[in-house]
């Protein structure tokens, strides 16, 4: 089998533009065409990084959650959690009650996300006097 750093055209790092898949062996999110970049994508997109931070606090309903995401649309969060739901990382619980209830939390895989993603999001927060006074300087040198 080749190695990561010979799959991936030849590169140390393993980032080239190759993507092996299957069972041990590298997924590559730099290759177009590797299933890695859409899950990348849902984690990473706007909505998906603050409907996983959001779930990371427990299990809610449909409107709890949009209501938690500030500024989400019902088609897009309905998109969203679709699509993380499909990679593994929110699971969705339809109760038979009338009118039908249905709860979303997140599965292991989507618990170690959020961490991770919270642990991001923490850093920005805490950085974000540092980007303002960045947006300022470099505004300043754009309208001269």
């Amino acid at each position: 089998m080749e190695s990561v750093a010979q799959t991936a055209e030849g590169t140390e790092s393993g980032r080239g533009a190759a993507c092996v898949q299957g069972k041990d062996l590298a997924y590559n999110v730099f290759a177009r065409s590797c299933p890695s970049r859409g899950t990348l994508e849902h984690v990473t997109g706007r909505w998906g990084s603050l409907t996983l931070g959001a779930l990371h606090d427990g299990t809610f309903r449909f409107n709890e959650l949009r209501r938690r995401v500030d500024g989400v649309s019902e088609k897009m969060l309905s998109q969203t959690l679709h699509a993380l739901e499909r990679d593994g990382l929110v699971h969705r619980e339809a109760q038979p009650t009338n009118p039908p209830r249905v709860d979303y939390r997140l599965t292991p895989l989507g618990r170690e996300v959020s961490e991770r993603l919270l642990t991001l999001i923490d850093f920005v927060e805490g950085h974000m006097d540092d980007v303002l006074e960045a947006r300022e300087r470099y505004d300043g040198t754009r309208e001269s």
